[in-house]
């Protein structure tokens, strides 16, 4: 078949596919069906128990949500209290960070050490690896070369379907430790294979840690200052795990409660995370900001950016999405805490660099989005920066390329995925298998000589799969304003 006919065809089938599959919304209310597993509060429907990590936006009494400050948990540790630990000594966190993840304590100074060491000398792929896998395999997008390389490591393990604990912890750690260098490798295969520059590949480097050598790596030079490795090690520490309930997080669960091996539940959660909706955010914020600059004639001009701001709102710039991206949460309201540690350091590394005007900017963007949401929604109206708001900026600062932004994620939330997968495994040993309500039961077989080819004009105007109902004038509703997905 050739292509205008296979185009035709593919045109006329999605007509019909998107027609049988779509769910009159009202229908999940009429059945008590929680969309994305919240309550009508906005808050989650509880699946479930976790020590790895706790995420604090609001208080709940009687149902009423109650804004709060927000705090996030470690294995029952405030995570401002760790990064203010390891920045009064003037170390780097991350590594400490995975250690407290895995087994659930802090690190003594000698067992530190053994785990950097660790650490160091799992860093390097395995023989042939880089060259088979990565080189010879490039990919436009670090997220899908990611996914695909965690998969083909399991070829490399001799013991890969083994679920004790002693084996999970293993592969635990060897992902934390390689994974930095599959999105480094990845990365640059990318740049060389498709955009057509020099390809550097630079082995890791003893010594410098998690954040040294991505840095190391992605740069032609290998050169970074002692302020960029602290910046990029608290990208990492400040993403390593944010609660049982994200979608990636959840993916862990869901897919290890199967009892499958760890290569095949971590390349699921890298495909969670890759989804626009959960860690594509910042980079959001980067193309955000990238319109801002090219149609406001003064940035410095805070009546101008307002103005601006107000377009995007009403869906009148930019992607007309409505949404100022890097400001709300789901679950964080009057603040994310992620955002406040990061905003600080973000704020030393542009003095450093000489872009405070940059900085800037984010802080007008941040303090008028939520004079401008005060002004349109009451003066009570609560949103506060996150913190994929600040840390593009932080990335763009650092020259980690764009591509990099989510692998990065990636490279840090593999920490609190292999937790998530250690505590699913050890504690519950149900597979997870919620219910669906099925709406189209009164459907019937119909032979050959019955059925009629679809008409190639059939329009979709807001038929749903259950008795032809239709909403909204054919249109899939959305709320102006809307906050993103926890992350």
């Amino acid at each position: 078949m050739d292509k205008k006919k296979t185009d035709m065809l593919l045109d006329d089938l999605s007509t019909v596919a998107e027609k049988n599959n779509l769910i009159n919304p009202g229908t999940y209310s009429r059945y008590h069906i929680k969309r994305g597993l919240r309550n009508s509060n906005g808050t989650g429907v509880l699946v479930g128990m976790t020590k790895v990590g706790y995420v604090h936006g609001y208080d709940l009494q009687d149902g009423i949500k109650s804004p709060d400050h927000g705090k996030l948990y470690y294995r029952g540790i405030n995570l401002e209290q760790i990064v203010n630990g390891f920045q009064k000594d003037k170390r780097r966190g991350f590594e400490e960070t995975v250690y407290l993840l895995l087994l659930g304590k802090l690190p003594s100074q000698e067992e530190l050490e053994e785990f950097n060491g660790l650490l160091d000398s799992l860093r390097k792929l395995p023989s042939g690896y880089t060259e088979n896998m990565i080189l010879k395999i490039p990919s436009k997008n670090i997220m899908n070369k990611l996914q695909r390389s965690i998969l083909v490591l399991y070829s490399h393990d001799e013991n890969p379907d083994d679920t004790r604990v002693r084996n999970l912890l293993r592969q635990s750690i060897e992902l934390t430790a390689r994974i930095p260098t599959i999105i480094s490798y990845g990365y640059q295969a990318k740049a060389h294979y498709f955009d057509k520059k020099s390809l550097f590949i630079h082995a890791p480097k003893e010594g410098a840690g998690t954040a040294g050598n991505i840095l190391h790596m992605i740069r032609p030079d290998n050169k970074y200052t002692e302020i960029e490795a602290e910046t990029l090690d608290l990208c990492l520490v400040i993403h390593a795990e944010h609660g049982g309930g994200n979608n990636s997080a959840f993916t862990t669960h869901v897919v290890s409660s199967a009892g499958t091996d760890t290569y095949s539940a971590m390349a699921a959660s890298v495909g969670a995370l890759k989804g626009s909706k959960h860690g594509g955010a910042n980079r959001k914020v980067k193309e955000m900001i990238q319109d801002i600059k090219q149609n406001v004639s003064n940035l410095s001009d805070k009546g101008q950016l307002k103005e601006y701001l107000l377009r995007i709102l009403h869906r009148e710039a930019f992607n007309r999405k409505g949404l100022i991206y890097g400001m709300g949460h789901a679950v964080y309201t009057r603040s994310d805490p992620r955002a406040v540690l990061l905003k600080k350091k973000a704020l030393e590394l542009a003095q450093e660099k000489g872009a405070e005007h940059e900085f800037n900017l984010y802080q007008n963007i941040e303090d008028l989005t939520i004079a401008i949401f005060r002004e349109t929604k009451g003066p009570d109206f609560i949103i506060a920066a996150n913190v994929d708001l600040y840390s593009g900026f932080v990335y763009e600062m650092l020259n980690i390329p764009v591509d990099l932004y989510t692998p990065i994620f990636a490279a840090a939330r593999i920490a609190g995925w292999s937790a998530h997968r250690i505590e699913q495994i050890v504690s519950d040993s149900k597979i997870m298998r919620p219910a669906y309500v099925t709406v189209n039961l009164d459907n019937r077989y119909m032979s050959m000589n019955e059925r009629q080819k679809g008409s190639r004009q059939t329009k979709i105007k807001g038929i749903s799969a259950e008795k032809g109902e239709k909403f909204n004038n054919g249109q899939r509703s959305h709320n102006s304003f809307e906050l993103p997905q926890a992350r």
